[in-house]
């Protein structure tokens, strides 16, 4: 495959990664808002982000990615790079904290935002070369041995 349509392929998996990303992080805030008129705030927080976690490796897996049913592994994995992306966002906020106290609420939602900009690029980056990798053509078999064709293939 030529590098133009490569680039052009990767840079619609990216678009569709970030669209999904934000209108399930747009949905899980509106459920955050329901959920907790009727339970505690934190209750209602652990809920919708394992909703909108599950909901997001999902529809990345098919969407984004092509991959299929991410199943267990991908999920975990999955939830793996969102436990890493709460911690560097919570450590520039933290930081913003500690190196200027007075932060107004527009320097304190720019390093949040940027923060989580980042994180989004690394996790798209990570589900797409370790979770949810492109799958190449399945060598050939005959009866559950390679032959020797498919062997000089992969080669």
């Amino acid at each position: 495959m030529n590098r133009l349509r490569l680039t052009r392929r990767h840079a619609a998996a990216f678009a569709r990664f970030a669209g999904l990303g934000c209108a399930v992080t747009l949905a899980a805030s509106a459920a955050l808002v329901v959920l907790s008129q009727w339970i505690p705030w934190m209750a209602a927080n652990v809920l919708t982000t394992v909703a909108s976690s599950v909901a997001a490796t999902e529809l990345h897996a098919r969407v984004s990615f092509g991959h299929g049913r991410p199943g267990l592994a991908g999920h975990l994995k999955s939830a793996a790079t969102v436990a890493a992306g709460w911690l560097v966002t919570s450590a520039a906020v933290g930081a913003l904290a500690l190196l200027h106290p007075g932060a107004g609420v527009v320097l304190q939602q720019s390093v949040y935002l940027s923060a989580t900009a980042l994180v989004g690029i690394g996790r798209y980056l990570v589900l797409r070369l370790t979770v949810f990798t492109e799958r190449g053509p399945r060598p050939r078999t005959r009866g559950g041995v390679r032959s020797r064709v498919s062997y000089d293939a992969v080669a």
